[in-house]
């Protein structure tokens, strides 16, 4: 197990890989089959300055997870520690609205903040709290 000062010098992947990942699975989902982790889904934006054109920067997420093949039903960005939980909720909303997909959530290996996209309510956020530093 990581201590709390020791998590805090862990990067992005680190909690990816220590953390997130292993509460994914544990919550039920196939590693195999409905996990897809560092998923770039766009090439970058095309940008042109007179006669050179260049990429910009490729959109990777951190997991998505998918009900059935090709029907990505959830998003999650990971920050690393020294963030906030919802630090990566902007971030994950906006890949969400790019490929259509109903459930986001941040983290930053502490607990998940999770936002529907499809609830008609006020309250489309909900921290979720799961002992994520059991899991390492």
């Amino acid at each position: 197990m990581t201590s709390i000062t020791g998590k805090k010098s862990l990067s992005e992947q680190d909690i990816c890989s220590k953390y997130v990942l292993p509460a994914i699975v544990k919550a039920g989902w196939d590693l195999q089959k409905q996990i897809r982790e560092q998923t770039t889904f766009t090439a970058g934006r095309i940008i042109v300055k007179g006669k050179i054109a260049t990429r910009g920067e490729k959109k990777r997420a951190d997991f998505i997870i998918y009900y059935k093949n090709n029907f990505p039903i959830a998003i999650i960005e990971a920050k690393d520690s020294n963030h906030s939980v919802g630090s990566g909720m902007q971030q994950a909303l906006n890949y969400a609205e790019t490929l259509d997909i109903p459930f986001v959530y941040s983290t930053n290996g502490d607990a998940f903040l999770e936002h529907d996209r499809l609830s008609k309510s006020k309250q489309k956020e909900m921290e979720i709290i799961v002992k994520l530093a059991e899991m390492a």
